[in-house]
């Protein structure tokens, strides 16, 4: 048996939210949900960054996880950086060594299953050091008919389990590793991949997991540039 398994763990969970009062609680929600899947030897933290927000972000954040985490206002307009801001803070709160916390991303306008973390965690205990999950889209009304049946085509998951695909959305990471690896850049967009590439490079035991599945948001205009919503609005205007 792999001697982490019965060791004492903490996962954090980090939450990037940039003008996200339609979609934030739903959001957090699912996240204390998953949180309440956790066994007994797991803490938990949950740290919401709301990055230039404008709308009501930061205090439904405040209101929904005054308990259980931290929200934190930055003005700087970038996701890589509120997701470092988060990690950053997430670390300085965690009272475990780095190779026995987790780091467990996603987006505002996500929904997680209820075992999400528990996943991670045992991808974890099995000693992965990083874990890439996939996303499902909860709906394509601001799209034109037949995106669905294009995204779906297009998104490759192997019969094997694994997959090509690495979203913030869905991103696991062992602190030490993310630590070695060097970290968030803050990177307006592909902030995602460049960590995986660092973690990849760094020769870290990581797995892209089909199992490990969230779901997003189908708007047509996002909140980083060429990000997710501009790959899915590309769909639109093609043949059905």
């Amino acid at each position: 048996m792999n001697p982490l398994s019965n060791a004492a763990w903490h996962i954090a969970v980090l939450i990037p939210a940039r003008n996200e009062e339609a979609l934030l609680e739903r959001c957090l929600h699912s996240v204390l949900a998953a949180q309440r899947r956790l066994p007994p030897n797991v803490s938990f933290d949950l740290v919401v960054v709301a990055d230039s927000s404008m709308d009501d972000t930061y205090r439904i954040a405040s209101a929904l996880i005054r308990r259980v985490g931290l929200v934190i206002e930055t003005d700087a307009a970038c996701v890589g950086a509120a997701r470092a801001l988060a990690a950053e803070a997430a670390l300085s709160r965690a009272t475990v060594p780095a190779e026995r916390c987790w780091l467990a991303n996603t987006d505002a306008d996500c929904v997680v299953p209820e075992t999400w973390l528990v996943d991670q965690l045992a991808r974890a205990v099995e000693g992965y050091v990083a874990v890439a999950g996939v996303i499902d889209v909860d709906s394509f009304a601001e799209h034109d008919p037949g995106v669905s049946t294009r995204f779906r085509l297009t998104y490759l998951l192997n019969p094997d389990g694994t997959h090509p695909h690495v979203h913030g959305a869905n991103l696991g990471v062992r602190a030490d590793a993310y630590l070695t690896a060097g970290g968030w850049n803050p990177l307006r967009t592909a902030e995602d991949h460049d960590l995986w590439n660092r973690l990849k490079a760094g020769r870290h035991r990581a797995t892209a997991d089909t199992r490990l599945s969230v779901v997003t948001s189908g708007r047509r205009v996002g909140r980083a540039p060429d990000g997710f919503a501009d790959a899915l609005a590309a769909h639109n205007g093609g043949a059905a």
